[in-house]
């Protein structure tokens, strides 16, 4: 995956706040692979919420520090998000951003933006405190998506992905396909809390993947809004393979097996790696929105 060197970034879209401290708090874990790690662990060898690192107290937002703002001053264009993994996440940003603001406006709905904010250690969001365990994840009631940039080592030492830089672009397109649900009312419709195959909490995230691979299939067309240019110029057939290496990592079934040895289905809240993969690469594979109605 590469970026258009001249491109300028836009780093509006994400908030850097790593180094800040902030009091410990109880989370409130959901969403995209959000808690997945903090989520498993409790279900699957009964460990809670206080022995991951979280305890109850301020759920106030981290503060921000200029000192610490090191997207701000040092991912400025395509050539920095081709060099570092944190401007990275700013293209992608912008480059899934770009793809909803086209697509809603064609659709005659209003698009609003969402922020990313990378974190290390812990940070204070509107769904309470989390720590890096719970991995990325978006907060409905801030409408952030939430990223310590550390996990993506662990999809690949952790979890056994691949790896390779549109594994990330896959996570952020993921949580940002959440935003998507958010703002279309969908997310709001289906938070029952109910685990299981046919859940749909599964259908969710599903139809997440699904809208991660539309912005893949979009990404090297859509027009970045300050040069007219696409901000991706290319996306390689290793690239998508990588991606759906990274969906299939985070499987229910697969984390299950490698974990506590057995599949339950009826605790899964994501889907199986091959659900998961068959999503992506429908999306990908028609680059519509409207074919991934996982509720249907």
């Amino acid at each position: 995956m590469q970026f258009d060197d001249d491109a300028n970034l836009d780093t509006s879209e994400v908030q850097d706040v790593r180094g800040s401290r902030i009091p410990g708090g109880r989370a409130t874990v959901g969403g995209g692979i959000a808690g997945l790690i903090a989520l498993l662990l409790a279900l699957f060898f009964g460990i809670g919420p206080d022995q991951l690192g979280l305890s109850s107290g301020d759920t106030s937002p981290a503060p921000v520090s200029s000192s610490l703002a090191q997207v701000q001053q040092s991912c400025r264009t395509g050539r920095d998000a081709n060099a570092r993994d944190d401007c990275r996440t700013v293209a992608v940003a912008n480059s899934v951003q770009d793809y909803w603001r086209q697509e809603f406006r064609d659709s005659g709905l209003a698009y609003t933006p969402s922020q990313t904010v990378l974190f290390n250690g812990r940070v204070g969001t509107a769904c309470g405190p989390a720590t890096s365990a719970v991995g990325p994840f978006y907060c409905p009631g801030d409408r952030k998506v939430y990223l310590d940039l550390g996990f993506f080592n662990e999809l690949r030492t952790k979890f056994g992905a691949s790896g390779g830089t549109f594994a990330q672009a896959y996570v952020l397109a993921h949580e940002y396909g959440h935003h998507v649900q958010d703002l279309l009312g969908t997310l709001g419709r289906t938070q029952d809390g109910v685990t299981g195959a046919n859940s749909n909490s599964v259908r969710t995230e599903l139809q997440a993947d699904c809208y991660a691979g539309v912005w893949a299939h979009h990404a090297t067309t859509t027009p970045d809004e300050s040069t007219g240019r696409p901000l991706i110029t290319s996306l390689t057939t290793a690239d998508i393979r990588d991606g759906q290496d990274a969906a299939a990592a985070v499987g229910d079934d697969r984390i299950q097996e490698r974990f506590q040895g057995r599949v339950t289905p009826e605790t899964w809240t994501h889907g199986s790696s091959l659900q998961r993969q068959q999503w992506f690469q429908q999306g990908f594979r028609t680059g519509d929105p409207d074919r991934c109605n996982t509720f249907r």
